[in-house]
C-alpha cells in the first residue's frame, strides 16, 4: 500500500507566492486602465477591476472552482464541465488536509491560485467598456461571463475537457483560457454597448501617463507568478517559464516602440508600457514549451503586430476603449498559434500534467500542432464573443447596460460613484497649512487686513 501523499512545502511556498502575484496585476491592471482612461471616469474605471475581485473570489469558491476543476462524480473527467458537487462552497471532501494530485500542494492553495486567474481574466474585459457602461450593468455581466463562459472554458483547457484531451491544443498559463476569451468577450460587449460619444472624432487621451506606466510594471511583476506559477511545482520548466517571460516582455516593449518610432516619429511611455502587456500576453501560453531564443522573436512580433493591430477598431468602426481587442485578442493569438511553430520537444519533455507525472499529451511544433492551436483558440473564440453577446443583449433590455447621454458627458465618477479622483478646489500651498489649523483662508485674510503694514525702515547696525 503506498503512502499517502504529504505536503511539499516548496512547491507550496512557491504557489501561496504566485497566487499573491496573480492578485497583484488585478490592482495593476486598475491602475493601467485608469491611467488611460479620462480623468472623470478613472475612479469607475479602477472601481470595476476592484469589485471583480470581490465578486469573482466569492464565487469561485462557492462553485467556480469545483465547475471548472472537479471531476464528474460519475464519469470521471467530463469533457465540457466538472462537477457540480466534488469542491462546492470550498468543500475539499478530505477537510483541510487534500492535496491536489501528486504535487504536495494542499487543493486550498490550488483553488486560491486558479482563483487569481478568474478574476483578471473578468476584469480584463472592463477596459473595453470605459466611460459609458453602468456599475449594476457590469456586475451582472461579470456575474454571467465568469459562470457562463471562464468556467467551462478554464474547464476546456485546465481541467481535463476536450480540448486538452481531444483537441490537445496547448496553453501553458492562460494565452487561450484568459486571453483570447477575455478579448472576444470584449468584442462581443463593445459590440452591443455602442460608441461613446464623440467616438472616434475627439481624442480621448490617457490622463495618467505615470499611473500608465506604474500599472504596466506591476501587472509585469506579477505576471512571473501567472506564468511561473503554472508549472504547480519549483522546477526546471518553472524556470524556462521565468526566463521566458522577462525576455519575450522586454523583446515586446522594444517590437512596439520601433513600430511607434517609424509610425510617428515618437516613441512614448504609453507605447513601450502597451508593448511590455502585449508580449506578457504573447509568451503567457507558450512560456513553459518554447526555448528563450523563440520567446525573444515571439516578443518582437507581438509587440509589433499589437501595436500595428489597435488601429483596426477605427478601421472596423467598433469603440474598443483601452484596446482590450488589439493587445489581448490578437496577443492571445499569437501566442497560441507561436506553439505550431516554436513548441521544443525537449522542454515538452519536462511538463507535467499538474498531478507530479507526464502525460503524454504535449508535442513539439509543426502543421499538426498549428491545427490543434487554431482550432482551440477559434472555438474559445466564438463561444465567447457569442454569449458574451447575448448576455449583454439581455442585460442592455432588462437593468440597462449603458449609462445616460448626461452621465456619460459629465463623467461616471461622481454620478455613480458620488467620488471623484481629483480635486480641483484651490488648496494646497497656505490654504492647506490653513486647514491643518482649522483656519479658513477668509480669516486669515481678515486677520491680515487687521494687523500694521511691517516697517520699511531699515534696522540700525
Amino acid at each position: 500500500m503506498e503512502d499517502a501523499p504529504t505536503i511539499d512545502t516548496g512547491n507550496t511556498t512557491w504557489l501561496l507566492v504566485s497566487s499573491a502575484l496573480v492578485l497583484l496585476m488585478t490592482p495593476g491592471l486598475a491602475f493601467f486602465y485608469g491611467g488611460l482612461n479620462r480623468a472623470k471616469s478613472v475612479l469607475n474605471m479602477m472601481m470595476m477591476s476592484f469589485v471583480t475581485i470581490g465578486l469573482v473570489s466569492v464565487l469561485w469558491v462557492v462553485y467556480g472552482f469545483s465547475l471548472a476543476f472537479g471531476a464528474n462524480d460519475n464519469t470521471g473527467v467530463n469533457d465540457y464541465l466538472g462537477s457540480f458537487t466534488a469542491y462546492l462552497g470550498g468543500n475539499t471532501g478530505d477537510t483541510f488536509s487534500a492535496l491536489w494530485g501528486t504535487t504536495g500542494i494542499p487543493v486550498f492553495v490550488f483553488m486560491a491560485f486558479q482563483m487569481m486567474f478568474a478574476v483578471i481574466t473578468v476584469a480584463l474585459i472592463s477596459g473595453s467598456l470605459s466611460d459609458r457602461t453602468k456599475f449594476a450593468g457590469w456586475l451582472v455581466f461579470a456575474f454571467g461571463w465568469m459562470t457562463l463562459v471562464y468556467v467551462p472554458v478554464a474547464h476546456w483547457i485546465w481541467g481535463g475537457g476536450f480540448i486538452a484531451t481531444k483537441i490537445h491544443a496547448l496553453d501553458f498559463a492562460g494565452g487561450t483560457a484568459v486571453h483570447i476569451n477575455a478579448g472576444a468577450a470584449a468584442l462581443g460587449v463593445v459590440l452591443v454597448l455602442g460608441k461613446r460619444i464623440g467616438w472616434p472624432k475627439e481624442a480621448f487621451k490617457p490622463h495618467n501617463v505615470p499611473f500608465v506606466a506604474l500599472g504596466a510594471g506591476l501587472l509585469w511583476f506579477g505576471w512571473f507568478g501567472f506564468n511561473a506559477g503554472s508549472e504547480l511545482t519549483a522546477d526546471a520548466t518553472a524556470a524556462v517559464a521565468f526566463l521566458n517571460t522577462q525576455v519575450a516582455t522586454a523583446a515586446a516593449v522594444l517590437g512596439w516602440i520601433a513600430v511607434e518610432w517609424l509610425k510617428s516619429g515618437k516613441p512614448t511611455l504609453v507605447g513601450a508600457s502597451s508593448g511590455a502587456v502585449a508580449g506578457l500576453v504573447a509568451i503567457t501560453p507558450a512560456c513553459g514549451f518554447v526555448s528563450p531564443w523563440a520567446a525573444i522573436v515571439l516578443g518582437i512580433v507581438a509587440g509589433a503586430v499589437c501595436a500595428l493591430a489597435v488601429s483596426l477598431k477605427y478601421k472596423l468602426g467598433f469603440d474598443d476603449s483601452l484596446d482590450v481587442v488589439g493587445v489581448h485578442f490578437v496577443g492571445g493569438w499569437i501566442g497560441s498559434l507561436s506553439l505550431g511553430l516554436f513548441a521544443n520537444d525537449y522542454v515538452n519533455s519536462l511538463i507535467t500534467d499538474g498531478l507530479g507525472a507526464s502525460n503524454g499529451l504535449f508535442y513539439g511544433g509543426g502543421v499538426t500542432q498549428l491545427g490543434r492551436q487554431a482550432l482551440a483558440s477559434g472555438i474559445v473564440s466564438i463561444y465567447s464573443f457569442g454569449v458574451a453577446a447575448l448576455l449583454a443583449l439581455a442585460i442592455k433590455v432588462t437593468i440597462g447596460l449603458r449609462t445616460s447621454p448626461e452621465t456619460e458627458v459629465e463623467g461616471i465618477d461622481v454620478n455613480e460613484h458620488a467620488e471623484s479622483a481629483y480635486d480641483f478646489a484651490p488648496t494646497g500651498g497656505a490654504a492647506g497649512a490653513f486647514a491643518m489649523a482649522g483656519i479658513t483662508p477668509a480669516a486669515s485674510k481678515a486677520a491680515e487686513a487687521e494687523e500694521p503694514a511691517p516697517s520699511t525702515e531699515k534696522v540700525a547696525g
